[in-house]
């Protein structure tokens, strides 16, 4: 099957689905972390390439509920990340995946299809994420573990994975390993 997967600098969807024998593909405007094979460039451009599958990750900033409310004056930059996201799930490509956290509902995205959580796929951390997909069934739990809470003394609870990365957004846009395990054995 030819996997794009869109808007991934770090390789790890890429990789999960190359190591089951897919002809994947990662597309960004960042060069990759892992070597392998990447198109560093704008993915409208190549989103007629006769792609099977494709799973995106669009940028966050302009979309998601937590990060919009840090910047000023965003209402064109909302409506063209919110173009970039329907241009991606309605391109030609048979089954769409995107990912994404809780977005603004002021953005008027279409409803999400599931909601998933990295401890459901055996990572130690806490992070919504909301999945959009298109002819794929949902992406069952691989491995359910119990996250680790941490208290400050001032009595404010947070996972040791949030600690690390809240403040990274190059971290946090990363795709856990276990998670793009789970879509490369179960979509792959």
């Amino acid at each position: 099957m030819k996997v794009l997967v869109a808007c991934e600098f770090s390789g790890i969807v890429r990789e999960a689905f190359k190591e089951r024998g897919h002809d994947a593909w990662s597309c960004d405007l960042l060069p990759t972390e892992i070597p392998g094979q990447h198109i560093q460039g704008d993915v409208l451009g190549i989103l007629d390439d006769g792609w099977d599958m494709m799973i995106a990750h669009p940028p966050c900033t302009y979309l998601c509920r937590h990060r919009s409310r840090w910047h000023d004056d965003v209402t064109q930059k909302q409506e063209d990340a919110r173009q970039f996201f329907n241009t991606l799930m309605k391109s030609n490509i048979s089954k769409i995946c995107i990912e994404n956290p809780v977005p603004l509902k002021a953005i008027g995205l279409p409803n999400y299809s599931q909601i998933i959580q990295p401890w459901q796929f055996g990572h130690d951390y806490s992070k919504k994420t909301c999945l959009w997909l298109k002819g794929l069934q949902p992406l069952e739990p691989t491995n359910i573990i119990q996250i680790t809470y941490y208290t400050t003394p001032n009595g404010r609870k947070f996972t040791a994975g949030w600690y690390a990365t809240h403040r990274n957004s190059i971290a946090r846009s990363r795709t856990f390993n276990g998670i793009a395990k789970a879509m490369a054995e179960q979509w792959g």
